[in-house]
């Protein structure tokens, strides 16, 4: 079906539309899944921005404090070179700890051990699976203030 669908020139395969939103593209011919037949479906990237809102707030809010004054700005520029210092040195550190011969090893160990531990404790029983959902909880609530 994908080579037929495929060698189908885009006018002959596709009918738009119009919807509330936007328009849909749809094929000329329904499924029908009685006779177990696969549905093609052709997907088609719109020109909306796919951003997450998160990105979209810290953009806003350094253009914000960008905008405010002088001093903010020498903060703000402050803040990223010592951002890219700090990246830059944990790269380097991770590196450096990866070139030891019996750490790694011994780091690998210790996460097993402890991804173990974690699985007896909290995932492998129905009590404590609420438990760590309870925790969960009482953790989200205290990061957002509620």
């Amino acid at each position: 079906m994908a080579s037929i669908t495929a060698s189908l020139p885009p006018p002959l395969f596709l009918q738009a539309r119009k919807t509330l939103f936007r328009t849909l593209q749809k094929p000329p011919v329904p499924c029908i899944r009685a006779e177990r037949q696969n549905c093609a479906f052709v997907v088609k990237a719109t020109g909306e921005s796919s951003e997450s809102s998160t990105s979209l707030s810290i953009v806003k809010s350094v253009q914000n404090v960008w905008d405010k004054s002088d001093e903010d700005r020498v903060g703000l520029i402050g803040l990223g070179f010592a951002t890219i210092v700090a990246l830059w040195a944990s790269a380097n550190l991770v590196s450096a700890v990866d070139k030891l011969p019996l750490i790694p090893n011994v780091l690998e160990v210790i996460g097993i051990l402890f991804s173990l531990w974690f699985i007896y404790r909290y995932l492998l029983f129905k009590p404590d699976r609420e438990e760590l959902f309870q925790i969960i909880i009482k953790s989200i609530s205290e990061i957002f203030g509620r």
